[in-house]
């Protein structure tokens, strides 16, 4: 079960939305802001693999924009616990780039594309 404040992002390889956790007991999803390649962009710049095309590109590298920034929050002090609800693809290239300080603050990772979802389908998918 997911703490009081407890950051919970769901991504796929264009957006990612980020919610709180505004329940004491059980969860209650308030969204925070929203996140694209735009307002990640510039801040890190990385190569991929030759074999990949523009939009596999697109997604790695937005999925490493997104768990850099991710990284920065918690080593920021601004994430007591996480979890990320990611398709399959952006999961895995986040994985590569979570910091040792994100992985001991993670305590759920869900493989699901769930972007256009509501907060009350995002709580229940945490859930279950």
């Amino acid at each position: 079960m997911l703490s009081l404040n407890a950051l919970v992002v769901v991504a796929d390889g264009h957006q990612a939305v980020l919610f709180r956790n505004v329940a004491k007991h059980g969860i209650e999803l308030q969204e925070q802001g929203r996140m694209s390649p735009t307002n990640l962009q510039d801040e890190s710049q990385g190569k991929q693999p030759e074999e990949t095309t523009p939009r596999d590109e697109d997604e790695a590298t937005f999925a490493k924009q997104l768990a850099e920034r991710l990284n920065q929050m918690v080593l920021q002090n601004k994430v007591d616990e996480l979890a990320i609800i990611a398709d399959p693809s952006t999961l895995g290239n986040m994985r590569k780039h979570y910091h040792k300080m994100l992985e001991q603050k993670l305590v759920k990772e869900l493989p699901k594309t769930l972007t256009s979802a509501t907060g009350e389908e995002i709580a229940q998918a945490l859930r279950g």
